[in-house]
């Protein structure tokens, strides 16, 4: 199927558990998503990701889209300017982004990080 469609990610049920993040010393964040696999694109991620507020560091080395449907926070890349987010924003990071996620109100995006 060339076309791909996750209804109402917004208020999507039942993604998968994807473990726990945060940093030493921070409280624990639950982290949940789904991924879709677009045909012949599979060197593609996509999907809708949430988690629980706390503060991580960023893992993805490759460049990512996301938009984001609930939530606040901020990221701080490592040596530039804080970025807060809100839902409804959308943020594109270069490859080798790296940085912190400060996530203040459960946060849940739809996200395209290309391999």
């Amino acid at each position: 199927m060339k076309v791909q469609q996750i209804k109402q990610s917004i208020r999507l049920q039942g993604l998968e558990d994807w473990g726990t993040a945060g940093l030493p010393g921070t409280p624990q964040i639950r982290v949940s998503g789904v991924q879709r696999v677009i045909p012949g694109s599979e060197n593609i991620d996509t999907g809708v990701f949430e988690c629980t507020p706390g503060t991580y560091r960023r893992s993805v080395k490759e460049a990512e889209v996301m938009h984001f449907l609930a939530g606040s926070g901020r990221f701080t890349p490592d040596g530039e300017d804080t970025v807060h987010f809100t839902g409804g924003d959308t943020l594109f990071f270069a490859a080798n982004t790296e940085g912190t996620w400060e996530v203040e109100e459960t946060m849940r995006k739809v996200y395209v990080i290309f391999q």
